[in-house]
């Protein structure tokens, strides 16, 4: 089992349907989010998709309060038009938004222990 494939399954994905959009280079998709984690995202492919797969992404979702959430994100798999991404470079500044946005759905304690994980992998 590869590191990737291990990490994904130590972080509770969540639905959400916050707008949210890819970037790559000078161009960007509106994209319907399926779900998201502390290590990644997948979203529904857009019909117009014509991306490099080498290259990395940033996407940003528009949260409930009016704020942002930006991230890089390189791509992991393409399946049945789902986009699975890996987030990367996540820095405290964003931790933070999308822990709350994730302990809104499955509450603090999940969260918690997850960020655990996540700071013992990005050591």
């Amino acid at each position: 089992m590869s590191e990737t494939q291990f990490n994904r399954r130590r972080f509770t994905r969540v639905s959400s349907d916050v707008p949210t959009q890819l970037l790559q280079g000078g161009v960007s998709w509106d994209v319907n989010l399926i779900d998201i984690s502390l290590n990644g995202l997948a979203v529904t492919q857009p019909e117009d998709w014509d991306a490099d797969y080498s290259h990395p992404f940033n996407f940003i979702l528009q949260l409930k309060d009016g704020s942002t959430f930006e991230a890089h994100a390189h791509l992991i798999h393409v399946e049945s038009g789902t986009l699975g991404f890996q987030m990367e470079h996540l820095g405290p500044e964003q931790v933070g938004p999308l822990a709350q946005l994730l302990a809104e759905k499955v509450g603090d304690g999940i969260i918690e222990d997850e960020l655990q994980t996540l700071a013992k992998i990005n050591q």
